[in-house]
């Protein structure tokens, strides 16, 4: 579940959690699962070596929120799985794992998720710039 305050952007059964090296777990969800009336494109993309062009998503409630999401509209192959979904950024937006708020990994730019279980250390810490 994906939430800010009382607002649900997202809630899914459906998700697919992906792992990356030296990150914690990131959950995209399904677009149909995702309040699209709430999110609008933002500018500017990024670019991964593994899951290729990223676009990014800011949220429109009672303000706007910057880049909350992003997703892989074309992804390379092997990520095929995920084409349109969101992940959202857990310092951005409350993000749950069941009923379970995770944390948020460390730095801006990366997403994963921290929940219990996961242990770093983690990308986005300092002095893990060159990972």
């Amino acid at each position: 579940m994906v939430r800010v305050g009382s607002t649900l952007i997202a809630h899914s059964r459906g998700s697919a959690r992906v792992l990356e090296t030296g990150s914690p777990p990131s959950f995209y969800i399904p677009p149909k699962d995702v309040g699209l009336s709430l999110l609008r494109p933002s500018v500017g993309t990024s670019w991964c070596e593994w899951k290729g062009e990223a676009t990014y998503w800011d949220l429109v409630a009672d303000r706007r929120f910057e880049r909350v999401a992003w997703s892989y509209p074309d992804p390379f192959p092997g990520f095929e799985d995920i084409r349109g979904y969101l992940s959202f950024y857990p310092a951005r937006v409350e993000c749950y794992v069941d009923s379970l708020r995770v944390e948020a990994q460390p730095g801006g730019f990366y997403g994963g998720w921290v929940t219990p279980e996961v242990v770093g250390p983690f990308k986005g810490a300092a002095g893990s710039e060159e990972w």
